[in-house]
């Protein structure tokens, strides 16, 4: 069976994709390898939203939302991001495929708590075997939203939604791309990292909030069957490779 590379970029990485990006994309598919991108849009999101005076809220790193700013959420996601990384890839000669939530009931979730952050979810189910059957022939970008049972769209936080699914796929890799080189300690990047000095870090304030649901995000998938995972701002470099240690 073909190995798995899941990559999840951030809104930002998004915008700012260095061509060893796509270098190191066409490698993994010249390899046989079957290649997801699951991109998140934080910024852009806040961006449309604040153009129509909807207010941005998070609460822990989560973004409040409510049905207008789900609206946007898809709108931005869907509409905006999603076909612009396909249009990217496309241009590098990559075959690519756009997918969200509604095809083949691809992601389905229920709500993370409601009543505190609205329409807001966590993936429960996925199709994974259309999905791997999609992903033999060409490239997938997938947007992070889910959908409950009865029809619900949810907004679900990417970095968990990339490590759901690459353990649900058993991926060899998962790769989270953002705008640093890596989890930073004295301004240096940190090249391996177990979950205890992990825990260490955030306790010293040296690992912030923003980066710990990308951390936790990455030791899921080493407990639930991904082989390695990684944060860095190139995929041309490693950055920070997690390792789960048994306890």
């Amino acid at each position: 069976m073909k190995e798995t590379i899941v990559v999840k970029i951030g809104g930002n990485a998004s915008d700012n994709l260095p061509s060893t990006f796509f270098e190191q994309i066409k490698t993994w598919w010249s390899m046989g390898k079957r290649v997801l991108i699951i991109h998140g849009g934080g910024p852009q999101i806040s961006e449309w939203s604040e153009k129509l005076h909807l207010d941005v809220e998070k609460i822990n790193g989560v973004r409040v939302t409510d049905p207008e700013t789900l609206d946007v959420t898809k709108a931005v996601l869907l509409g905006l991001v999603q076909p612009k990384l396909c249009q990217f890839l496309a241009n590098s000669g990559l075959p690519v495929i756009g997918l969200n939530s509604s095809d083949n009931h691809l992601l389905e979730g229920k709500y993370l708590n409601q009543a505190q952050y609205g329409e807001v979810g966590q993936v429960t189910h996925i199709n994974s075997e259309w999905l791997s059957q999609e992903l033999e022939n060409q490239i997938g970008v997938l947007a992070p939203l889910a959908q409950t049972k009865d029809g619900h769209w949810l907004n679900v936080n990417a970095d968990t939604a990339a490590a759901k699914i690459a353990s649900q796929l058993q991926a060899e890799e998962l790769v989270l791309l953002t705008d640093v080189p890596g989890v930073l300690n004295s301004g240096k990047v940190v090249p391996q990292l177990t979950e205890t000095f992990a825990n260490e870090l955030f306790q010293q304030h040296v690992i912030k909030s923003g980066m710990m649901p990308k951390i936790k995000a990455s030791f899921a998938a080493l407990k639930n069957g991904v082989h390695q995972t990684f944060i860095t701002n190139d995929l041309g470099r490693p950055g920070t490779q997690f390792q789960y240690v048994e306890k």
